[in-house]
């Protein structure tokens, strides 16, 4: 147990600390104010992330239409319809709680709507970004991040869904940069060798 003098306090006795939030993503709670940490970009899901679960909405609504005309089987396909209604809305939500954020400090990935997963990785360890775009997201704009660093078992090797990969991908390269991890590089003329 902390002494009384301690700095270590409870982060619920703090004043203006609020709870988990289940229907907004919360990534102020993350941050890490007291080291000057600030949000350079938050990355939320494309809306094309959201086709899949959308199309089990889509059939679990025109299944709950349809429910009329099955007879005495019509309580089956109330179930079967709220089922996948439910299920697409649910996924929806997900995707939209998924966030990942570059900060000035490092890069953290915050997903999960009744359990919380944070996975963080400071600028000084990522070594390496990839960016892949598959057909679908040359038309639609979209793409994911593959992130090579020091520490692979992270959460935040794969960034799925990302809007416009390439600004995403050069803004991090940025941030990496002025934050004097990685040494710019500095070009020096050619010295005459005297031939």
């Amino acid at each position: 147990m902390p002494s009384s003098g301690s700095s270590l306090r409870s982060p619920l006795a703090e004043p203006g600390v609020r709870r988990t939030s289940y229907l907004r993503p919360d990534i102020d709670r993350h941050l890490l104010h007291d080291d000057g940490e600030v949000v350079i970009v938050e990355i939320a899901k494309p809306p094309v992330a959201a086709f899949g679960p959308a199309g089990w909405v889509v059939i679990g609504v025109a299944i709950l239409l349809m429910m009329g005309y099955a007879g005495p089987g019509w309580w089956l396909m109330m179930l079967v319809g709220l089922g996948l209604a439910v299920i697409g809305l649910y996924q929806i939500h997900s995707l939209y709680m998924d966030r990942f954020v570059v900060t000035n400090l490092r890069v953290f990935r915050v997903h999960g709507t009744f359990e919380r997963h944070v996975a963080t990785v400071p600028l000084m360890r990522i070594l390496d970004i990839t960016v892949h775009q598959p057909f679908l997201g040359t038309l639609f704009n979209y793409g994911h991040l593959v992130f090579e660093s020091a520490a692979q078992d992270q959460g935040l090797r794969d960034i799925k869904y990302v809007d416009d990969p390439f600004t995403m991908e050069h803004t991090i390269e940025q941030v990496i940069q002025r934050s004097g991890v990685r040494p710019i590089a500095v070009r020096h003329p050619l010295e005459d060798d005297g031939t």
